[in-house]
């Protein structure tokens, strides 16, 4: 086990706990790292309501509501394609707080544009507006997505106690 990462859900929880408030995933490139993390803290039954493992395109349409011209525009690692998947986790759930991942882990799907190692991360609440974070992180395909779950896990905690 990850201590990093399960300290950071243990803060994530303790959190949404106090308040007694529920939280929703919607992953891609991190395929459903950040639920097992979450779920990996005795007692998230209490706060953490779902994750949506959305890893392809479709997935992202059916299960989360994303508009297939924003994926055809954008592509679907983009400011634009997380908001929508951070959005649609929170109106398909229970929850009062939603976070969203996507991104190019690699070792190959980069470009020009958007080399391996491009991520977008997004935050949202059922009080409050949603906000992405896009980071262009390094490393190998295991590094690349335990380094996303940290940068959410931490947003992640700064916007439940915000």
């Amino acid at each position: 086990m990850d201590h990093e990462i399960f300290t950071l859900a243990q803060i994530v929880g303790q959190a949404l706990q106090t308040q007694q408030k529920k939280l929703v995933t919607a992953e891609s490139c991190t395929g459903g790292w950040i639920s097992q993390a979450l779920t990996d803290v005795p007692g998230s039954s209490l706060w953490f309501d779902r994750g949506f493992v959305t890893y392809s395109n479709a997935a992202k349409i059916q299960m989360l509501g994303v508009n297939p011209l924003t994926l055809e525009l954008y592509g679907a690692v983009s400011a634009e394609t997380v908001s929508e998947m951070v959005t649609g986790a929170l109106i398909h759930s229970d929850a009062d707080f939603a976070l969203a991942v996507t991104g190019i882990a690699g070792p190959s799907g980069g470009t020009e544009q958007k080399p391996v190692g491009t991520i977008f991360v997004a935050w949202t609440s059922k009080l409050n507006g949603y906000k992405v974070l896009q980071e262009n992180l390094s490393g190998d395909r295991q590094e690349i997505r335990r380094q996303t779950v940290v940068i959410a896990l931490k947003g992640l905690a700064d916007s439940i106690k915000a």
